[in-house]
């Protein structure tokens, strides 16, 4: 009787196996072939979009770099620079400056960017000070007129102009020697 139902069991295994195999019949590994295929797609596609977005954010880094070399102004020199700009400006549209003040606040979320604001006074006519604010935005340097205020002489047909200029200025790191 053991081996009789031994044979028997080992009969239902083998019905088993060829009616219904173990890894799925050929339908089964086709379909999940293909639904391997599909994912294997999708994550290709992922990886390209991600490939792409490197690249942006890599040209996007190299132009803000660009940029901040062009525009942004070494803290070192600054004051200097912006002055004798301010001052080269002036003379070429034919005004007179008056007091100047500089006041430096740090950028939020930068180590090496601040805003300097720089409040200054200008005396002219009022075609002198259009050539000026011309001047001005046609400047190398990255200039933002956030106030003008202009008020007439008591005599005469110039013009007193104060204006509020701000621009950025960058801190570069100490290289250790």
């Amino acid at each position: 009787r053991v081996v009789v139902g031994a044979l028997l069991a080992a009969n239902l295994v083998a019905a088993l196996a060829a009616f219904h195999p173990w890894g799925g019949s050929a339908e089964d590994l086709r379909r999940e072939e293909e639904s391997l295929r599909g994912q294997v797609a999708a994550a290709r596609a992922r990886l390209e979009r991600t490939r792409a977005l490197v690249a942006k954010v890599e040209r996007a880094r190299a132009e803000g770099d660009e940029f901040l070399d062009r525009y942004v102004t070494d803290a070192r020199v600054t004051a200097s620079v912006l002055i004798a700009e301010l001052n080269r400006t002036a003379k070429e549209a034919g005004i007179r400056q008056k007091e100047a003040t500089f006041v430096m606040e740090p950028v939020e979320g930068s180590d090496t960017l601040s805003q300097m604001t720089i409040s200054v006074g200008y005396e002219g006519t009022y075609k002198n000070l259009t050539k000026f604010v011309n001047l001005l935005d046609k400047s190398p340097r990255f200039l933002i007129i956030e106030n003008m205020v202009a008020a007439p002489q008591q005599s005469g047909p110039n013009l007193n102009v104060s204006f509020k200029l701000d621009t950025f200025v960058r801190e570069q790191p100490e290289s250790v020697s």
